[in-house]
């Protein structure tokens, strides 16, 4: 997965606090921030192990170097996340499709509340976190992505109705990801009252909340808008394809 293609600032957030630039490359402040303790990489390029996301970034597109240090820690046929379009790739290098997303970041209509109902998530409820994530397809979700941060679910008849959790960990925000509720129990507002029960922990740590989500999912966007989120930047997400060989 990739952010941080070309982007430009929505119309409607316009007025950016100096703390938000971290979240331009929220993958390299996680990577090189709170989340180093993950890090595969060096200098240059960091990723997150296979298992643990897909995230990965690099310090910067102009140093050169870049290209091979990226080929040292994901190889020759492989994938990494794209640059803007408007860095020139290398011989031998593929973009592939370009998806829309966007980033959303918390306002002061965002109001926070623990919910009594939420449990923990953990180890022991992988199999039925992977499982609910296959069928509803909020994004990402691999064996050990629940070790990035606190993930909470709600149960119904001993069944993981709903989850959140945190995702990226930029400096100063902490990202809320994998929001899901199974078909079954939608439209009784299980996402939201975890969206919530997330922001507050969140901010009982001193962080900010903020969101990706697909261009396309309009309907999550406008729940995320109706509980305080506003879009700061419009992103494109994307792959690049490394050489084939040396």
């Amino acid at each position: 997965m990739s952010l941080l293609t070309d982007a430009t600032p929505d119309d409607a957030a316009r007025t950016t606090a100096p703390d938000h630039t971290v979240l331009d490359d929220a993958a390299w402040s996680s990577l090189s921030g709170e989340h180093a303790h993950f890090a595969e990489g060096g200098d240059l390029v960091r990723r997150y192990p296979v298992d643990v996301s897909p995230f990965a970034a690099v310090r910067t597109w102009d140093d050169p170097r870049v290209w091979a240090a990226i080929i040292d820690l994901v190889g020759y046929d492989a994938d990494f996340p794209a640059p803007p379009e408007s860095v020139a790739l290398p011989a031998g290098w593929t973009r592939g499709e370009v998806f829309g997303g966007v980033q959303l970041v918390e306002t002061e209509r965002l109001v926070g509340r623990p919910d009594d109902e939420a449990v923990v998530l953990g180890a022991a409820d992988v199999p039925e976190m992977m499982d609910l994530v296959a069928r509803a397809k909020p994004g990402p979700f691999l064996p050990r992505t629940y070790e990035m941060g606190r993930y909470v679910g709600i149960r119904r008849d001993g069944v993981l109705a709903a989850m959140a959790g945190e995702r990226l960990r930029p400096a100063g925000w902490t990202e809320i990801s994998a929001v899901a509720t199974d078909e079954r129990f939608r439209g009784q507002g299980l996402a939201s009252r975890l969206v919530l029960d997330v922001v507050h922990h969140v901010r009982e740590r001193g962080a900010r909340a903020m969101m990706h989500a697909a261009a396309s999912n309009t309907n999550a966007i406008r729940l995320y808008e109706s509980l305080g989120f506003e879009i700061r930047r419009r992103n494109a997400f994307g792959m690049v394809h490394t050489p084939a060989g040396a």
